[in-house]
């Protein structure tokens, strides 16, 4: 059933109540994740959280969701908005073959706006993506604005992947499909039929795609162990993305294909962005797809190679528009 927005008749709550509500709840999905904190460790309800790290090489990142940039709530239930907010940016550690481990939720958003249904959202994503909720932020504002930080490790030796680490030669691969995400926004927008409370599914539902991004968590750490060399998520559109990665590595692309989304176009799979896929850089392309077979993943899609011509990037000998997402201000 859809939920009203901020116009209803909702009872206000302090931010109190609240945060210790979603303490509670938090402490449980961090049960359900199996990574519950130490005895020594301090989560929410402090001034800050304390925590022990083992030692393991740490990666932070951040992220934004802001109504009416990233989500369209016509089209996404508060849960939605919550997952999609942590996926996304665990997806950043993903892209660097990293686990994530703990996060920082805080939530700016007006009067009346579902926050526990929200953050069922964040847990949930939470669950899947094996970390724990340890603090965060509320705060009024006439825009709902979730922010999440996420801390993670990277597990055993090698070395991150990098924006920068293509070279020459390397096989380039993505994840998966790409378009999916545009797609989703395109039927929803067009009065497409589809439930607002779109759940955990298998993503066959291109809704869903838009709705609840899955980030590529156990991609990025499998490609790292199996030799990968550079890698990025796509967030900004795939043809955006793999300019950031050709740049900062010096090196141009020769792109044969791309592997486009069911009832998605080229254009969109190119450009759409929002599709969390991991682009991967390998010399050693054959390494990687055995590996994710052998770990029953599904198996990465070659889509063309890196050049010696900087900044060069071609599909099929041309060159497309696909200018992918960019903020102004």
């Amino acid at each position: 059933m859809a939920q009203p927005n901020s116009d209803d008749n909702t009872v206000p709550e302090d931010e109190f109540t609240i945060i210790g509500r979603l303490a509670s709840r938090f402490t449980t999905a961090a049960h359900d994740a199996g990574c519950e904190l130490a005895a020594t460790e301090t989560g929410i309800g402090d001034d800050a959280a304390l925590l022990e790290p083992t030692g393991d090489r740490q990666l932070w990142a951040t992220d934004l969701v802001v109504d009416g940039v990233h989500v369209d709530r016509r089209f996404c239930s508060w849960g939605d908005i919550g997952y999609k907010a942590v996926m996304v940016t665990v997806s950043d550690l993903g892209a660097m073959g990293g686990r994530p481990t703990h996060l920082l939720v805080s939530v700016a958003a007006p009067a009346g706006s579902h926050l526990d249904d929200l953050m069922e959202g964040v847990a949930e994503a939470a669950t899947e993506s094996h970390c724990a909720v340890v603090g965060g932020d509320l705060s009024g504002s006439g825009t709902l604005v979730v922010s999440v930080a996420a801390c993670g490790v990277l597990d055993g030796p090698g070395p991150a992947l990098l924006r920068s680490g293509a070279r020459p030669g390397d096989t380039l691969l993505v994840t998966g499909p790409l378009g999916g995400s545009a797609v989703g926004l395109r039927k929803l927008r067009g009065g497409a039929p589809g439930n607002r409370e779109s759940g955990r599914t298998s993503g066959v539902r291109p809704e869903t795609a838009y709705r609840r991004p899955v980030a590529r968590i156990a991609e990025g750490i499998l490609a790292r162990q199996a030799g990968a060399r550079a890698a990025i998520d796509v967030s900004d559109g795939f043809w955006a993305d793999l300019g950031h990665l050709a740049r900062a590595s010096g090196v141009g692309a020769e792109i044969d294909d791309v592997p486009v989304a069911p009832g998605a176009s080229e254009e969109e799979a190119l450009s759409g962005g929002e599709d969390y896929e991991l682009i991967l850089s390998t010399p050693d392309p054959q390494r990687l797809i055995a590996a994710f077979a052998e770990a029953g993943l599904r198996p990465p899609v070659v889509v063309g190679r890196c050049t010696d011509h900087a900044g060069t990037l071609r599909l099929r000998g041309g060159e497309p528009e696909a200018p992918g997402w960019r903020h102004n201000f």
